[in-house]
């Protein structure tokens, strides 16, 4: 899988490029762009298709398997473009276990990169969700997230995962 990010993702799938399909889900609608048989970008808005077929029909299923709690990892071809630093923080977010969570320093550090430029990659995650960035925790809390809902839709995916009691 590879996988990374591009703020420039996001202003391209905007532009129309690519097809969309979309779910509701317990944290908003939910869009995902597929270009060239791969998930280029997940938004939280109803645009597309609420039919999807191919690699849309299979992460709309997957993504509702894991709202429903019968699904733990995602087996989807992931394609956002970016650099090599945002290639293996992705693959370093794919890497934390369902219902586990890591730190921006504990990446930091995995990286050797600051804590400041893992919390920009976060928020630049074009594909949040299916690269979980909602699993990554500040020191002394929780941290930011992109998604709408912010903390409170990250509260949401950890709770799902079982993750709650880290929070406390």
């Amino acid at each position: 899988m590879k996988v990374c990010a591009s703020a420039a993702i996001r202003r391209w799938n905007k532009m129309g490029d690519g097809a969309r399909a979309w779910l509701d889900s317990p944290v908003g609608p939910l869009s995902l762009t597929e270009r060239d048989g791969a998930i280029v970008s997940l938004d939280w808005d109803r645009s597309g298709s609420n039919v999807a077929e191919g690699v849309l029909g299979d992460a709309v299923s997957q993504l509702k398997a894991y709202f429903a709690g019968d699904r733990q990892a995602f087996d989807l071809p992931l394609k956002p473009q970016g650099s090599e630093f945002q290639q293996k923080f992705y693959a370093a977010l794919c890497a934390i276990p369902y219902g586990e969570t890591r730190t921006y320093g504990d990446l930091a550090d995995a990286l050797g990169v600051s804590a400041q430029a893992i919390g920009q990659a976060c928020g630049a995650n074009p594909i949040a969700i299916l690269i979980p960035c909602h699993r990554v925790l500040a020191a002394n809390g929780l941290g930011g997230y992109s998604g709408a809902g912010g903390v409170e839709a990250k509260v949401a995916l950890l709770k799902l995962e079982g993750a709650a009691s880290l929070l406390i």
